[in-house]
């Protein structure tokens, strides 16, 4: 009995170190993950994604053999009640402004890229029929008590393998 009031101790005292110097500040806040509907699409020169950003239809073109942004192309989209050039933003991602947004449902999209040295026409199905979905990750009071019952077990066993080993010593002795 000794045996596992000195385990039992033990593990009481080793769960009251200090250790390494952390900030246990402010908590960071939740992850959060947002979800825009995209589409993408390749040919043999490129290989296009179609985001919807709020009122904002983004496409991110990119040569299809080494997947550098293809630069200064012009991009025209048509589908979806849609129909416009869409401008460049930053090397290879054009942005075409929204006047209403898209409502819920699968848009054909028709879109024409004509680069510096050859052009394409590709076409992508864009499906905005599921809400844009946010998911916050947060700690449950029930995922503590699993841990706390998970280290109650294991102290009741190694108690429990203290008691065992002292009973047979003594019985051998």
């Amino acid at each position: 009995m000794k045996h596992a009031v000195a385990v039992a101790l033990f593990f009481v005292a080793a769960s009251a170190f200090g250790h390494g110097g952390e900030d246990h500040g402010a908590p960071p806040s939740p992850v959060t993950q947002s979800v825009e509907p995209r589409a993408h699409t390749a040919s043999e020169d490129f290989a296009l994604v179609v985001s919807l950003e709020g009122k904002k239809l983004v496409l991110y073109v990119d040569r299809f053999a080494s997947n550098e942004p293809v630069t200064q192309a012009k991009v025209e989209i048509d589908g979806a009640g849609l129909k416009g050039v869409a401008s460049e933003t930053t090397p290879g991602t054009y942005v075409l402004e929204l006047s209403t947004p898209l409502p819920p449902a699968k848009h054909s999209l028709t879109i024409s890229i004509e680069a510096s040295d050859n052009a394409d026409l590709l076409s992508a199905t864009l499906d905005t029929s599921s809400a844009v979905t946010t998911e916050v990750h947060a700690h449950g009071w029930s995922e503590w008590v699993v841990w706390a019952l998970s280290g109650a077990l294991l102290l009741v066993t190694g108690i429990a393998f203290a008691v065992r080993r002292n009973k047979r010593a003594e019985q051998g002795a």
